[in-house]
């Protein structure tokens, strides 16, 4: 499935790697007021030390196992630390029908631009 004609097309940076659309942090953000989910796939020692606000977190680890509990009718943007997880899981599951883009540069881009980091306990966090 090519993600290049769907939601995300008009924030796409048109770069499209193995059929998934690669999306800059700040889009990720625009499009996560949209209703997007922002789906974290890191290691769950990332994601405790810090995260973007209202994310979905499923460690790349156990998304196979975990797929069910997305919902395939919502866009996804994948993120990890610096976009190779999250392509991978992009590309995982735009295989299972989702419509999914991976937010380049990760999480370490979320946070050089200034976005906000966070712990799950609302306190200020660190990308790992």
């Amino acid at each position: 499935m090519d993600n290049s004609n769907n939601v995300f097309s008009g924030f796409s940076q048109n770069n499209i790697i193995s059929g998934v659309s690669q999306v800059a942090c700040t889009d990720a953000q625009a499009l996560q007021a949209m209703d997007v989910v922002l789906l974290d796939v890191r290691n769950p020692d990332e994601y405790e030390a810090g995260h973007a606000p209202d994310v979905m977190f499923i460690p790349l680890g156990e998304l196979e196992a975990r797929v069910g509990e997305l919902d395939p009718t919502i866009p996804i943007v994948a993120i990890c630390r610096l976009g190779g997880r999250s392509q991978a899981a992009a590309e995982f599951l735009t295989a299972q029908g989702f419509i999914v883009a991976n937010m380049t540069g990760g999480m370490a881009a979320w946070s050089s631009d200034g976005l906000n980091v966070l712990t799950d306990e609302g306190t200020q966090g660190i990308v790992i």
